[in-house]
């Protein structure tokens, strides 16, 4: 049995372990049991429980003592006795089930929906009948008070069975193009549907009147959500009279109130696969939506995670057993999984025993394996002088590291540092220290880029708590301190350049300011190395009288950017005359050019043409077309506008076209010599 633990929400795992094969003797089956201690300690909740090769549905009975799966391959349908804990019956099917529907409170009645649009109905002895739907189908549901089945699938139309009569009902005409899913409230009774183009229709069996529309696919794009398509319903269930939830093709579940057409929360898997399945546990007030490689449980009310769980392979179905704390799924893979969460609820009557289980479990913690390991790098094992161990049975390889046991790693550490003790010593003196000198006048230790800007934060800061304390408000956290802006300050690449013209334009009283902040650095430096050559810091402040000075005043403004536009243009002067100079000091070398092979040089004006013509807009260039006889625009019947051209020609082609007309000047006038000839011979035979 595995254990996970997720938000503090334990899972137990009672499907984990190896299963053996079916074609395995039960005297061999007994054999291996003794000798595998893996397959001894396995919990077997139900015999068999698993399909050949994959399992696509999973359900359970009303009365919740027969649990039934479909899967492949071939075909066929198993189920289980949760009484006898064991399998039932398993019947062969024609061809693959869509999805099934338990009619009666135990296994005596079923319906089939198959790939090749066949309904087929079962009962305690087996196969009972068959019959056909015209289009093929995705998904149906059973509406108890009247005996209809609804089918929906590739088509606009709503299908309807009635069970009593034994005949098709006048169908539903729907605007969508297919439909994927349905659902019937088990309350009153309104049938739902869910479109491809991610819309919710709902109708009345009694009416047969569609009574409200929901548009979902507009409602699940919200700020955070990227969308490749149109996100298209995937799942639908009814929760009461008023609650329904709906999943998308995209990865989004939206509950709605079916008194309003807005959704009240938007929960996204952020994985971006179609949703498969979606239950409520109304004990927790939990969702448990599903797609094929996760399974969430969150509030719903709050839209807060409880717990998820990620099975080892892709999800096609999921199943609550009523009541209780037990989960199934149905997966790509043989073995269907059960999970039991205590938190849920407690375990069905015909396994209770897990409870007892997994409270002993609880009491009774196991340690892990690690506790007992500590994980060491290369370089740890150079510091403690044990690299000659590599390889050996005493380190275990894993990742870019090894296991090694705790107490070796305790020992090795005691004989390579015997004076840890007094490494301790000395850091809490240290820490003693630096506490007494807290107290004292700390000078402002600036980091080394962007120290100008340090101190600017520093004064605001101060001013900002200032006046923070006099209006009781909390301070703001300082940008300094903050670990997302740390680099600014450390690394030399994100150093302020004051001398581009993007800054001095930005900041043109900034230079004024500078100045001060410069005077402030400067004694700090100077304060710093006094510090670094004596012993002990220095006692008092650095008092410097600043005058304020109104910054913000419109005019110095004015002035200060024109002074700085200036500074700018006599810059791109003295620049412009020295590559002025750089130019004439520079010889220039002639170039050749090769000519491609069949085309001739002719003279540097066909370039001059061209760019001429590009720079004309294209009524211009399709005029001068037009009279150079390659455009022909004409109208057509339509009234649209239909235009032919004539590509030109190189002198390669233009040669290669008239050898051809040549050619077939003289093969034409070879055919007529010899007709002729053949003409003067049949005249003198005649004659004679």
């Amino acid at each position: 049995m595995q254990v996970s633990s997720l938000n503090e929400v334990k899972i137990y795992s009672l499907s984990a372990g190896r299963s053996l094969p079916e074609w395995l003797s039960d005297r061999k089956k007994r054999a291996l049991q003794k000798k595998d201690v893996d397959i001894r300690r396995r919990i077997e909740l139900i015999q068999d429980f698993e399909m050949p090769t994959v399992s696509t549905k999973i359900k359970v009975s009303r009365d919740g003592q027969y649990i039934m799966a479909v899967g492949t391959y071939k075909p066929r349908i198993r189920c289980f006795d949760t009484y006898q804990l064991s399998q039932k019956f398993e019947r062969c099917l024609d061809s693959e089930v869509v999805t099934f529907e338990i009619l009666s409170d135990d296994y005596s009645k079923i319906v089939f929906l198959q790939c090749g649009r066949f309904v087929e109905f079962h009962s305690q002895h087996g196969h009972y009948y068959k019959t056909r739907i015209p289009k093929f189908g995705r998904d149906f549901s059973y509406h108890y008070p009247s005996c209809d089945l609804y089918f929906v699938g590739a088509s606009s139309e709503v299908y309807r069975l009635n069970l009593e009569q034994g005949r098709f009902l006048n169908s539903l005409q729907t605007d969508a193009s297919e439909s994927n899913v349905c659902d019937i409230n088990p309350v009153h009774f309104l049938f739902a549907m869910g479109t491809a183009e991610g819309k919710v229709e709902c109708w009345d069996p009694r009416t047969r009147n569609r009574v409200g529309l929901l548009d979902c696919a507009l409602s699940s794009v919200t700020a955070g959500t990227e969308i490749d398509g149109l996100p298209s319903v995937s799942a639908l269930k009814f929760d009461g009279a008023l609650n329904m939830a709906v999943g998308t093709c995209t990865g989004q579940v939206l509950l709605y109130d079916l008194r309003s057409s807005n959704p009240l929360i938007v929960k996204d898997h952020h994985y971006g696969l179609p949703i498969k399945s979606i239950q409520f546990q109304h004990q927790l007030d939990l969702i448990i939506s599903a797609d094929s490689r996760i399974i969430k449980m969150w509030n719903k009310d709050t839209g807060k995670i409880f717990t998820s769980m990620e099975p080892e392979y892709d999800i096609n179905d999921v199943c609550l057993y009523p009541n209780s704390g037990m989960l199934m799924t149905a997966n790509e893979a043989p073995k269907m999984n059960i999970y039991y969460i205590p938190v849920l609820g407690p375990a069905p009557k015909w396994c209770s025993f897990l409870d007892n289980l997994t409270e002993e479990l609880e009491e009774n913690p196991e340690s892990t394996v690690y506790d007992d390991y500590k994980f060491v790098t290369r370089q740890d094992l150079e510091n403690l002088g044990l690299a000659h161990l590599i390889g050996s049975s005493l380190l275990r390889a894993y990742m870019h590291g090894f296991f090694m046991d705790i107490r070796l790693y305790h020992k090795a550490k005691m004989m390579a540092n015997p004076f840890a003790y007094e490494e301790y010593r000395r850091e809490k003196i240290r820490q003693k220290i630096e506490e007494t000198r807290a107290q004292r006048v700390q000078l402002k230790k600036l980091p080394k880029v962007n120290k100008e800007l340090a101190l600017k934060l520093i004064e605001e800061e101060g001013e900002e708590q200032q006046v923070t304390r006099k209006r009781k408000q909390k301070n703001l956290p300082s940008l300094l301190k903050d670990d997302r802006f740390k680099v600014m300050f450390e690394n030399p690449d994100f150093q302020v350049d004051e001398q581009s013209e993007e800054f001095r334009l930005l900041n043109p009283l900034v230079s004024k300011i500078s100045e001060k902040r410069k005077r402030k650095l400067k004694i700090l430096e100077e304060l710093e190395a006094q510090e670094q050559e004596e012993e002990e810091e220095p006692e008092g402040k650095a008092s410097d009288a600043e005058s304020s000075e109104s910054s913000d005043d419109e005019k110095g403004w004015v002035e200060e950017v024109r002074k700085q536009r200036k500074l700018l243009r006599q810059e791109e002067k003295v620049k412009r005359q020295e590559r002025l100079k750089e130019d004439q000091q520079t010889l220039l070398k002639p170039q050749f050019f090769e000519i491609k092979e069949g085309e001739e040089f002719r003279s540097f004006k066909d370039s001059a043409k061209k760019q001429k013509l590009m720079k004309k807009t294209l009524g211009d260039r399709l005029k001068l077309e037009e009279k150079l006889g390659t455009l022909n625009v004409s109208d057509t019947t339509v009234g649209s506008k239909q235009a032919t051209f004539k590509l030109k020609k190189t002198e390669q082609q233009k040669k290669q076209h008239e050898a051809e007309k040549q050619h077939r000047q003289e093969r034409k006038t070879l055919r007529r010599s010899a007709s002729h000839l053949k003409s003067k011979r049949g005249r003198g035979r005649l004659f004679r």
